[in-house]
């Protein structure tokens, strides 16, 4: 079996400051409608689980059916790609670590996670390494609610990954050169990434890089299909 961290898109943080979000800290995917936000999402969140680290998957849009799914099928294209041979123990050990929790119909609310993780801690002992949280729209939130996940993720010592709406219509960008709608909290996050596309591939580009004045290029192509990192 291949380790996954050969083709985790993550990688793309090897050479970054702490080569890693960290405990404590936010990060945010960028990309626009319908190029596969979730997708990659969930590969981050395959880097946790495939190092054996807890993960609470947190939805604003879908049912935790439809997330499970998600993980199934992305998780069919990892056994081709990394040669997966235990296939049934690895699935349940993925299954085991991961805890989907859903908020619709505008249900969320940061003192509901927070209950639900306090929850989690006390009962069952889950403590997750890493929250995703997909669905927020970054375009109508407030500050607040940022401020309330990075108090989460300093309370629970996660790191927390979001994906964000960007608009084609809409490409000005801040004096840091992060455009919205996260110019305007851009400060709050550690990590901030852009997915976009190009005729064979989508890349993924480092935006942000925790306290760095300045981020070198650094970009990596990502298979359209899977959105693992590709080979050179």
């Amino acid at each position: 079996m291949r380790d996954f961290d050969t083709v985790s898109p993550l990688k793309i943080l090897e050479g970054s400051a702490q080569r890693e979000l960290g405990k404590g800290n936010l990060g945010v995917l960028m990309a626009r409608a319908g190029l596969g936000k979730t997708s990659c999402l969930i590969n981050f969140a395959f880097d946790t689980l495939l190092r054996g680290e807890k993960l609470a998957h947190v939805s604003l849009k879908d049912t935790p059916e439809k997330v499970a799914s998600y993980y199934s099928v992305i998780f069919d294209d990892l056994i081709t790609a990394l040669s997966i041979e235990d296939e049934v123990e690895v699935r349940a050990a993925v299954d085991r670590n991961r805890i989907i929790l859903a908020y619709l119909r505008d249900s969320f609310a940061l003192t509901r996670l927070r209950e639900n993780l306090t929850n989690m801690a006390r009962e069952i002992d889950f403590v997750p390494h890493t929250l995703i949280v997909d669905g927020i729209d970054f375009s109508v939130s407030e500050r607040d609610l940022f401020e309330g996940f990075k108090a989460i993720a300093t309370e629970f010592h996660t790191e927390i990954w979001f994906s964000a709406l960007t608009h084609r219509h809409l490409s000005e960008v801040n004096e840091r050169g992060i455009p919205f709608p996260c110019s305007n909290v851009d400060d709050l996050f550690s990590i901030i990434l852009w997915l976009y596309p190009t005729e064979s591939r989508v890349v993924l580009r480092l935006l942000k890089d925790h306290e760095r004045d300045r981020v070198p290029d650094t970009e990596m192509g990502l298979d359209p299909d899977n959105f693992l990192a590709i080979e050179g």
